[in-house]
């Protein structure tokens, strides 16, 4: 296995003569796996290794065993040895964010300290092809694009490296290989609960599809990323020749740090030419793109979004609509003006108490299934609403139609009627168009909204149904 892991390094140019590897080992079999690889290619060019151990502060004794393991397998091995203690769920309530997403933001933030302070070149984690494929079953079930398809890449970043040298073999191929060598590792049990949709992908889906569909699904699953990467590489190039051509960067203030190293403001102007003259692929690669530069984030940015600056475009000059993190979209003369209010004020957006929202919005076919029957994912009538859907709380004015003939109810009603405490209406986020309220999230639905047999295109929307997107070995 060390020779196939050797030739996948040297294909992605992941280590050169004199890089300083930081690699996360946590004990279980994938980072152990790893460790032991990048041991191996020491022995054979020169590298300097820093192991780094993150105790998250969760699992009581069996974190503290693993700490125990790690530490002691460095010293087995001369490796530097780096153990950090956190605690993940103080972290994770502070952020808004579940316990997955709390350890990752942290793991990746202790490498990039560590690499920094160590003068490491390149971070190695110990992803696998079998997380490639739940990671790309993940992507699928939840709606994703192009770039979702390629799955983890081997090899990303500019300045710091991430590198993965071991998506090249499969779970079982590394236990394989671990007891061969007569190499022990620890078991984490949170990995074989059901809790995250991640772990019911890894412990039902995958094993299904290798039993009764392929049992090389997941080496199909690999190739296929592999692929859709080069795919994906080849509509970059296309979508940078788009921009250089098309879209004008036009400065309008500072940011304040708001964001590091992005001190002087745009507005992005998409010029009129690229609706008329551009293939429509590559065109909305292009407008995605501009909107997570603009945000600052890829999270939320959703293809919906997107087909609103295509609409857009059509209308008359001076119409403008909203978007997330605060950002608008106006009709001018010379096409699209793409533009960030806070950037401008230097006002800062409290990240922690932003929900997790995904919309997408589809067409209404004869194949479209039964209506979404969990409580925080519900479908509207995509082609009646008038204004651009924001997540918020409570504004004045605020009404929800009640029943199909047509009658309203504002919003402070309702309330009232439905004995919601007054100290907890402020907190309830609501799914809005305009004044006009599409969802109580939690509680009701705009009775205006709903899908017929004569809706064309479903908007759906996903309350707080992100979970983790990766893991980090």
């Amino acid at each position: 296995m060390y020779q196939r892991v050797k030739a996948y390094v040297e294909k992605y140019h992941m280590l050169q003569e004199n890089d300083h590897v930081i690699t996360g080992v946590s004990g279980g079999a994938d980072s152990v796996c790893l460790l032991f690889m990048l041991k191996e290619f020491k022995n054979e060019m020169p590298l300097e290794l820093t192991v780094v151990h993150i105790h998250h502060g969760i699992r009581g004794d069996s974190a503290d065993a693993d700490e125990r393991y790690v530490k002691a397998l460095c010293r087995q091995l001369g490796v530097r040895y780096l153990a950090f203690h956190e605690n993940v769920e103080q972290y994770a309530k502070e952020q808004g964010l579940t316990l997955e997403e709390a350890g990752r933001n942290i793991r990746r933030q202790i490498f990039e300290k560590v690499c920094k302070e160590k003068n490491g070149t390149k971070i190695a984690l110990a992803h696998h092809q079998n997380d490639n494929a739940e990671t790309l079953l993940w992507n699928l079930s939840r709606g994703c694009g192009l770039r979702g398809l390629g799955g983890i890449s081997p090899a990303e970043g500019d300045t710091v490296r991430y590198i993965r040298p071991l998506l090249c073999v499969q779970r079982c191929e590394i236990e394989a290989f671990l007891q061969e060598k007569g190499i022990s590792y620890c078991t984490d049990e949170t990995n074989l609960e059901d809790h995250y949709t991640r772990n019911r992908i890894r412990n039902h889906v995958i094993p299904y599809l290798e039993q009764e569909v392929n049992p090389q699904a997941v080496m199909h699953m690999s190739e296929t990323m592999e692929q859709m990467r080069a795919v994906w590489a080849f509509m970059e190039q296309e979508v940078q020749k788009c921009r250089e051509r098309y879209v004008e960067k036009r400065p309008c203030g500072t940011a304040e740090d708001l964001y590091e190293e992005r001190e002087n403001v745009p507005e992005l102007l998409i010029k009129e030419e690229l609706f008329r003259d551009v293939d429509k692929t590559v065109r909305s690669f292009l407008i995605h793109a501009l909107l997570c530069e603009l945000a600052g984030r890829r999270k939320d940015i959703e293809q919906v979004h997107v087909r609103l600056i295509e609409d857009l475009a059509r209308l008359q000059t001076g119409r403008k609509i909203s978007l997330p993190y605060k950002m608008t979209a106006e009709k001018c003369y010379d096409g699209i003006l793409l533009d960030r209010s806070d950037l401008k004020t230097g006002e800062k957006e409290d990240a922690g108490n932003e929900p997790g929202v995904h919309m997408r919005m589809f067409e209404q076919t004869a194949e479209t299934g039964a209506f979404p029957k969990k409580t925080y994912t519900k479908w509207f009538d995509y082609d009646i609403i008038k204004s651009t859907v924001k997540i918020r709380h409570k504004e004045p004015g605020d009404y929800i139609t009640i029943d199909r003939n047509g009658g309203t109810q504002s919003l402070k009603k309702y309330f009232i009627n439905a004995k919601i405490p007054r100290e907890d209406r402020d907190k309830i986020w609501l799914a809005a168009d305009g004044s006009h309220i599409l969802w109580i999230i939690g509680y009701r639905q705009n009775q205006a909204y709903q899908i017929t047999d004569k809706t064309k295109r479903i908007l759906e929307i996903e309350f707080n149904g992100g979970e983790e997107d990766g893991r980090d070995s």
